[in-house]
């Protein structure tokens, strides 16, 4: 079995990645990992060039869309939302690339959709993330191995009183809001790990 190692950062000086930047085959394999089967085929899928600006990969064919693990950031990190989730992803990365902090952009898309400038969903929405700090890409599955996967269903608004739902896990892996009464509030589930 071949891997492709994430170069730790003490032998680079800098934040791990690749030894290369991925193929945009690569890419889109790693990206779509955390979807469900039926739904990785048909996703859309933003990845990275050799300039480091984040470019459309793969056009998509249903409503999920996936962004490929930023190849100068430390570990892996995917992650795959439902279309109707960016606009508010969009914003989160225009206002970080203007150079704001997390708080800096939580209090303005907080403002703006409140005011109805920044369109956030009406129904339960998912996001989906594969993750790991010692990931290593599996050429002979086209994925990442030593990965965790978290559920963030976004609803914005809810509040424990309306979704009925606890403000931390009551148990490992359990559901919990969080941000609740803001346009951020969404339900954690992180399964626990073998």
């Amino acid at each position: 079995m071949k891997y492709l190692h994430i170069i730790p950062a003490f032998l680079l000086g800098t934040a791990p990645v690749f030894s290369q930047l991925p193929s945009a085959e690569v890419q889109i394999s790693t990206a779509v990992q955390s979807l469900p089967d039926e739904l990785q085929a048909g996703a859309k899928v933003w990845g990275y060039n050799s300039s480091g600006n984040l470019v459309e990969l793969r056009k998509g064919t249903n409503d999920m869309i996936c962004l490929s693990d930023d190849p100068d950031k430390k570990g892996f990190n995917a992650a795959c939302y439902h279309k109707d989730l960016e606009e508010f992803m969009a914003r989160g990365r225009e206002l970080k690339a203007e150079g704001k902090n997390s708080g800096e952009i939580f209090e303005i898309r907080e403002k703006e959709a409140k005011s109805g400038q920044l369109k956030m969903p009406e129904q339960p929405t998912t996001l989906h993330i594969c993750y790991g700090s010692d990931a290593v890409y599996n050429e002979s599955t086209g994925k990442m191995d030593n990965t965790k996967i978290r559920y963030v269903v976004y609803i914005p608004w809810a509040t424990p009183e309306s979704s009925g739902l606890p403000t931390k896990p009551m148990m490992p892996g359990g559901p919990w809001i969080m941000d609740p009464g803001t346009h951020r509030a969404h339900i954690m589930i992180t399964p626990p790990q073998e």
